[in-house]
């Protein structure tokens, strides 16, 4: 009997996804568990994989984008016939007919962009992430006359953004003329960050800063770059990630997300990194972080780092966190304010760690100094229960023993 492909919702909140490419023909034989096609949503681009085995017999969409729950191809048996429920103005299915009989497609006319380069020049599909993909429709890089860095030779995002820095002098003057506005529509990840901070900023938000000495945790990192071999050394990003941790774990108020009519209080550590990409910024969850040391922190801290910047990352990656960092002390930022990630409850801005005069036990001394700053959400969070978060984790990272 055949089984109806429908999109699937992949996080909380999803209402619609683009269906970028299909990786299966009408006609093909299709196991379950096999990537059927790729879906862009509003955060991540991945192969969505078949939920039945059999012959893909109707794709109904063949891209674009599509309502959550609608039908967009049929799975069954080799002759089977199918039909195909089609949405009405409303947006009710219209009475199911059998699909009628298609006429093989014209030849398409030459488009510039991207969309042609499925194989390479062997004929076979291009290795390619699903970043990498959307940044080369983007910007009209056609990805068969590539080489790639990744895994087998696959092309990541990078060896994109390096052609279409290469290709830039041919497709456009280096410098546009004197009073010519550049228009540069907005990316899928883009107008998610738009819609997002846009919501987060309605929020009535709040700010508490801190500078922790940073004397211990610097001797901890290097003593744990040490012992580390072969494996992810520990950064800074992940000792403050334990520190955070842990202290969520003693202030279970801060480790909230805001749900409309409810607080929700998590009990587990889901930590989000903001991680930049070349679209925009992504915000990958470390799950159970409480419970993890400080070297198995680098080991996650790394594998979602790298699959976000090559374009891996799934929907279950980025959904269901409940605290997240923003680090911009490699970039020598000093101090800045983070904007909430709703629905969580609060957000730490950490800048650099710097080298400043302080005074201690009546003299003034130099310091490797870090400040912090929280965003929190007054809905879910009061400044008195902020403020005692924020100075455990400075206590922790100034005395990192109290948090192991």
């Amino acid at each position: 009997m055949a089984s109806e492909v429908k999109l699937p919702r992949l996080g909380q909140g999803m209402e619609a996804g683009t269906i970028v490419k299909w990786l299966k023909s009408e006609g093909d034989r299709v196991e379950k568990g096999e990537p059927l096609y790729e879906l862009d949503t509003d955060k991540v681009t991945q192969e969505v994989e078949a939920e039945a085995s059999g012959v893909l017999l109707k794709i109904a969409v063949q891209e674009g984008e599509v309502p959550v729950g609608r039908t967009i191809a049929v799975i069954g048996e080799e002759g089977e016939e199918v039909s195909v429920p089609e949405p009405s103005e409303n947006g009710a299915k219209a009475e199911e007919r059998p699909a009628p009989r298609e006429e093989p497609p014209a030849e398409p006319e030459a488009e510039p962009g991207p969309a042609a380069p499925a194989t390479g020049r062997d004929g076979g599909r291009v290795k390619a992430s699903p970043l990498a993909r959307r940044i080369a429709r983007e910007r009209g890089i056609d990805l068969a006359a590539l080489s790639g860095t990744g895994p087998e030779g696959r092309i990541v995002a990078e060896d994109v953004e390096r052609a279409a820095a290469g290709a830039a002098p041919a497709a456009a003057p280096a410098l546009a003329p004197a009073g010519e506005v550049v228009r540069e529509p907005l990316s899928s990840v883009r107008r998610t960050i738009a819609r997002r901070l846009t919501e987060a900023w309605q929020a009535p938000a709040f700010q508490i800063s801190m500078s922790a000495d940073m004397t211990r945790s610097r001797e901890l990192h290097s003593r744990l770059a040490e012992l580390a071999g072969d494996g992810p050394k520990p950064t800074i990003t992940d000792i403050l990630t334990k520190a955070c941790a842990a202290a969520l774990v003693r202030h279970p108020a801060v480790n909230a997300r805001f749900a409309g009519d409810a607080i929700e209080r998590h009990p587990t550590a889901d930590i989000g990194l903001a991680v930049a990409i070349p679209d925009g910024l992504v915000v990958p969850i470390i799950r159970g972080c409480e419970r993890r040391t400080i070297a198995e922190l680098a080991v996650a801290r790394k594998d979602v780092v790298d699959r976000a910047r090559s374009g891996a990352l799934k929907q279950e990656d980025l959904d269901g966190g409940t605290f997240t960092i923003s680090n911009l002390g490699m970039y020598g930022v000093e101090q800045f304010i983070a904007v909430l990630n709703p629905p969580q409850a609060s957000i730490l801005a950490v800048g650099a760690v710097e080298e400043r005069a302080a005074a201690r036990d009546g003299e003034v001394v130099v310091l490797p100094l870090m400040t912090m700053t929280l965003t929190c959400d007054h809905r879910a969070l009061d400044g008195a229960t902020a403020s005692d978060f924020l100075r455990t984790v400075k206590s922790f990272l100034e005395e990192p023993g109290l948090m192991l």
